[in-house]
């Protein structure tokens, strides 16, 4: 298992998206993912949210909060990970152009409706709603989420 992190900047009502495009044998190719990455060796959650993202963006964040823990199960297509799960409303800096993809303000509403994994929806509702610290469980087969456990209780 490897840990990672995953953050949604915000600004308003608009949210820093990343479009997976530039990669080659990208397991999220062509999906609009928050920005983030692996840890690096001995670095703490909140370490590496800052170091990737002032690399992914050129953002310095300045006020992040984690919501909480995400486990990624999956048929053998990649490796398992956890996941922490963090927003961010205020940063500084200038964006820039990012190896990965391509860096995209768009709207919450707007959001629902871009490329993006199955379980996404569920993290991202209980984030918007500030739900408590949560544990969720994500188990795919392929591209297809075929259990979600949030908090020890299967919602899917």
């Amino acid at each position: 298992m490897i840990n990672t992190t995953l953050c949604y900047i915000t600004r308003g009502d608009d949210v820093l998206m990343l479009h997976r495009t530039k990669k080659k044998n990208d397991l999220n190719q062509d999906k609009w993912i928050g920005i983030g990455g692996k840890f690096e060796p001995n670095e703490s959650p909140d370490e590496c949210l800052l170091r990737e993202a002032y690399e992914e963006t050129g953002l310095t964040l300045t006020n992040w909060k984690c919501h909480g823990v995400i486990t990624f199960l999956t048929d053998g297509a990649w490796e398992g990970e956890y996941m922490y799960l963090f927003s961010c409303s205020k940063f500084s800096g200038e964006l820039k152009d990012c190896d990965e993809g391509e860096l995209k303000w768009v709207s919450r509403d707007f959001l629902d409706k871009l490329p993006k994994w199955e379980g996404d929806r569920i993290f991202l509702d209980l984030m918007w709603q500030d739900a408590p610290f949560f544990l969720l469980k994500l188990r795919y087969s392929g591209d297809r989420l075929t259990e979600a456990v949030l908090n020890g209780k299967a919602i899917l």
